[in-house]
């Protein structure tokens, strides 16, 4: 009983209840009015953010082979690693998904929003001490949109004509075609702005955040200094943001039950509850976008064949991965990276179902024999291997023979992920359809790791980005998720909870159904105690 009191005075303490949920389980343990009352006054004062400190997370996600370069960055280390000293044009807003004002201060289109004007934030400081100007603004976008590059932006950033500057503090972006999502399209975390964009150093992690960097080892640990001339003074509440690389789940469990670190990301479902039973430890579950996937590149064999894709799709029983891999924290995927939590979502899509007699019929129409190689590795999502030896257990149902390979975590992102035929991974999701399909599943997207290119699709898509009646947008949207479900190379069989873990000492903690970790930000939404 002692511990359950614990956690409940810690849930007050960091601010996780409301009035009504705070006297309602103060009745059911027995407080008496003026403790719960006392405990509430507790929690108005936890709600003024404490200054000072070390905060320090335990994150899967990290390789030897992670690059500074905003453009080359991978998985989910890097991807926080960007939120502490980068900033991007537009965020996106946690409670309605609007788009809000980050480095650009506000913005406008023209009528066919062809031509988008930017005004930027005036006295924004880089670490170098440097002010940020438009000119930084267009040589970032620039530097993401050539041809050349290597960056992962550039599926969303082929779209734009010209990108110039107005003053020192205004862009004028012209597009190809009208796009009504321009705005979305700029909170891609890869956009962080930097020095003369990045093309004196790329690497130099030299940019706009709360922190600047303070050392670097890929694969092992980050950290960051508060930087104290950011132009946001109500964000980056401790002096320093440490990142440590914990792929290993019983480590980085380990980590957060001792208080090691404050927060750790990828919790694995199988103990999540568990662990949510200490009195230290508060699980996080997040319900968004992100989903589990096991892509089949489709122009690689036996892939390229669609018979032996549906199979694959029909082998798979999706209710029972949600229920042994993801514990409830999830829903059943349909292979379409979209779920209710984007607007102009069709709910009328038939969803797919496990049938073992048409998977084995589609098997015997493709024509191939022999084992199919599933490459895999817990770094790709928790209970990914376990999930590729459930899916094994499946597809045997259908006579088809999947063999599972289990490769090491560190260098998974850059030697598995989009170059082996048929993997695991995962996917957080993106702002819109639009941003989603554009960077992982039209033809020339660096990340459609699918290789699935159909000029259909790639024109379907295009007519949604100009389309500005929201019914004729949704019905576009509609065709193109039953293609990629139909003929597509994702087999998407559930839609995962972030399940992120944060000790007593972490406080002011908010869930985001954009990403892990209050969409990366809670290092610098978050203080301790």
């Amino acid at each position: 009983m002692s511990q359950v009191l614990d956690k409940f005075k810690a849930q007050v303490v960091q601010g996780k209840l409301s009035r009504r949920e705070l006297m309602r389980s103060a009745a059911a343990l027995g407080l008496a009015l003026p403790i719960a009352g006392s405990l509430l006054s507790q929690s108005a004062m936890a709600s003024t953010p404490n200054k000072g400190g070390r905060m320090i997370l335990g994150l899967a996600g990290g390789a030897t082979t992670d690059s500074l370069d905003p453009a080359l960055a991978l998985a989910q280390v890097a991807f926080i690693i960007l939120k502490a000293w980068g900033n991007t044009l537009v965020a996106v807003s946690p409670t309605d998904g609007s788009a809000q004002p980050e480095l650009a201060e506000s913005w406008e289109a023209q009528p066919g929003a062809k031509i988008w004007t930017f005004q930027l934030r005036k006295g924004v400081a880089f670490h170098n001490g440097q002010e940020m100007t438009s000119n930084d603004v267009v040589k970032t976008l620039q530097r993401h949109s050539g041809e050349d590059t290597k960056s992962a932006a550039l599926g969303i950033m082929r779209g734009i004509e010209s990108i110039k500057a107005d003053g020192k503090y205004k862009v004028i972006i012209e597009l190809k075609s009208g796009n009504a999502d321009l705005p979305y399209l700029l909170t891609d975390y890869h956009l962080v702005i930097q020095p003369n964009g990045g093309l004196d150093n790329p690497t130099a992690a030299i940019g706009t955040g709360p922190y600047e960097m303070e050392s670097n080892e890929p694969g092992v640990r980050f950290v960051g200094k508060k930087f104290k001339d950011h132009f946001n003074s109500a964000i980056g509440h401790v002096d320093y943001v440490e990142l440590r690389v914990l792929n290993d789940q019983t480590a980085r469990m380990s980590a957060l039950r001792s208080g090691q670190i404050h927060a750790a990301n990828l919790l694995d479902p199988k103990t999540a509850k568990l662990m949510d039973r200490l009195p230290n430890v508060s699980v996080q579950n997040t319900s968004g976008k992100a989903h589990y996937l096991f892509p089949m590149h489709c122009d690689k064999a036996p892939f390229e064949n669609n018979d032996l894709r549906l199979a694959m799709k029909y082998a798979i029983n999706r209710e029972e991965m949600v229920e042994r891999i993801l514990h409830g924290y999830g829903s059943v995927g349909n292979d379409i990276p979209i779920n209710g939590a984007y607007s102009l979502f069709s709910t009328d899509i038939e969803q797919r179902s496990y049938d073992p007699d048409k998977a084995a019929f589609h098997y015997k129409k493709s024509g191939h024999s022999g084992a199919i190689q599933l490459d895999v590795s817990d770094v790709a999502f928790p209970g990914a291997v376990d999930a590729g030896l459930l899916y094994q257990q499946q597809a045997k149902k259908a006579g088809i023979d999947i063999k599972v390979n289990r490769l090491p975590s560190d260098g998974y992102w850059s030697n598995v992920w989009n170059k082996k035929p048929f993997c695991a991974s995962y996917t957080g999701g993106r702002a819109t359809q639009d941003q989603h399909y554009s960077v992982f599943y039209s033809s020339p997207a660096d990340w459609n790791d699918t290789k699935w290119r159909r000029p259909k699709f790639d024109s379907l898509l295009k007519q949604a980005q100009i389309e500005l009646d929201q019914g004729k947008r949704k019905a576009l949207y509609r065709e193109m998720a039953i293609m990629m479900r139909d003929d597509g190379g994702a087999i998407i069989p559930m839609f995962n909870d972030y399940v992120d873990g944060i000790t007593s000492k972490l406080q002011g903690f908010t869930k985001d159904p954009a990403g892990s970790l209050s969409n990366g930000n809670v290092i610098s939404q978050c203080w301790l105690a």
